[in-house]
């Protein structure tokens, strides 16, 4: 009782003296750890081979069922981020932490039986479900906190708050190779005790940041800072009930803006691995491709933290713009670097990496986009609605790539060329969000509080 106890708000306000640089690294340990999600790519051809062990055998599974994995885990992301982000709120970031890092553990020790047993139910049912309200509670956890921490650079507070996610497959992706190497012996491709271990892993990893967040204590502000007496019009100092903003036109266009940016990027990041083997056949193994996904990993991450501070300078639209012009130019020549036709690594390589730059820099600077329109009072509750945007696109980007991929198999493609249409939709869903942020406008007064929270 005392342990939960200590997880109350209450338990969290920070003394006289404390450092607001403190806070980046707990928001740090919960998105490094529930952004391995973002590697999950590497564990679809082992899944696939666990009865047939160096090929897909009879009764394994396809890639294209694994893949209902990844998408389960981010639609569920999405609903317990918009179900709890108004307890959140009340609860605190400590408690929510210890949820997240319950969930998402037990998550990865369900999945355990569900390949033991050879039961693909039982692994939607722990990654996808368990770990998926993991993912969502852990994921706004930190937001609404780092924003009041730092309210004089909003963008660079919510880089730091959501970074680690985009990181996560940087830890991941290496830790889970070497680990199903360690433990594979005969028939056994080691998967499962994956899953053991790196469950544990990150259980204690995430209770560093259980212990070690804080919130400001009523009226605090940074030392020599003072809010501005002058605004943009696109950012305001009043605040807005979460089921205010969840009817303003702007909400609905900012949730266009995440799932078209969200859906061409995470259709790359759940192919990943695959994607660069089957454009490189023969020059590209399962080691570099997993080094790959590593690199996406670390690009992800640190375009969070770098458009999310851009974005403090030149503001959350124009960013945003820059994401919707550039790539959709750069998903359109993505195909052309393949082997069949420039047959370029280092420059498919150079285009994924500045496009998952900008796919993570979307996710980060959505918070401050949220916190310009709406204020800061239920920013947490109002971001976790968003979210639900991601569940779509965690469903839309992986559909697209992998049926139409096996589509065009099916029709005498070969798999290099399987994915240029694909990609060339992507470049289309881009220009959708284009025409959507264009639309954003400053918020009615009458969707705010009539008494600043």
């Amino acid at each position: 009782m005392a342990f939960l106890a200590f997880l109350d708000r209450e338990k969290t306000v920070a003394g006289p003296g404390f450092s607001r640089w403190l806070v980046p690294p707990a928001a740090l340990a919960i998105h490094l750890s529930i952004g391995q999600v973002y590697a999950f790519s590497v564990f679809k051809i082992p899944l696939s081979q666990l009865l047939g062990v160096t090929k897909p055998g009879p009764g394994d599974w396809k890639q294209s069922q694994i893949a209902w994995i990844f998408s389960l885990a981010i639609v569920i992301l999405g609903v317990s981020a918009a179900t709890f982000g108004k307890w959140l709120e009340g609860a605190g970031p400590r408690k929510a932490m210890f949820v997240s890092a319950v969930c998402f553990a037990l998550g990865f020790f369900i999945s355990y039986f569900g390949v033991l047993w050879h039961q693909l139910w039982i692994i939607f049912l722990g990654y996808g479900v368990v770990g998926g309200i993991g993912l969502g509670i852990g994921y706004i956890s930190p937001v609404s906190t780092l924003i009041r921490w730092f309210p004089d650079r909003p963008g660079l507070a919510t880089g730091m708050a959501i970074m680690g996610f985009g990181g996560g497959a940087m830890i991941g992706s290496p830790l889970a190779i070497k680990l199903m190497a360690y433990f594979r012996a005969g028939t056994d491709l080691g998967v499962g005790e994956t899953f053991l271990v790196m469950g544990a892993l990150y259980f204690v990893f995430m209770m560093f940041g259980v212990f070690t967040v804080r919130v400001p204590r009523p009226g605090w502000k940074p030392a020599n800072w003072n809010p501005p007496t002058k605004q943009s019009a696109m950012i305001t100092m009043q605040n807005a009930d979460v089921n205010a903003a969840f009817t303003t036109p702007q909400f609905w266009l900012l949730w266009v803006v995440l799932c078209m940016n969200v859906t061409a990027g995470i259709g790359i990041i759940e192919q990943a691995s695959p994607m660069i083997q089957d454009l490189f056949k023969g020059s590209i193994g399962p080691v570099a491709a997993g080094g790959f996904v590593g690199l996406l990993s670390l690009v992800n991450m640190g375009g969070r933290f770098f458009w999310s501070s851009v974005s403090d300078h030149i503001g959350r639209k124009p960013t945003y713009f820059i994401f919707f012009a550039v790539g959709a130019v750069l998903y359109y020549v993505l195909p052309e670097t393949g082997g069949d036709r420039l047959n370029s690594v280092g420059l498919f390589v150079t285009i994924a990496c500045i496009l998952l730059s900008m796919y993570g820099g979307g996710f980060a600077t959505i918070p401050a986009y949220l916190r310009d329109m709406f204020g800061t009072y239920h920013v947490s509750a109002i971001h976790g609605r968003l979210l639900t945007a991601w569940s779509t696109a965690g469903v839309l980007g992986p559909v697209l790539v992998n049926y139409m991929r096996e589509y065009q198999l099916a029709h005498g493609a070969s798999k290099a060329s399987a994915y240029q249409g694909v990609l060339h939709i992507m470049a289309g869903l881009l220009l959708v969000g284009f025409v959507a942020n264009l639309r954003v406008r400053p918020v009615a007064q009458k969707h705010f509080l009539q008494v600043s929270a």
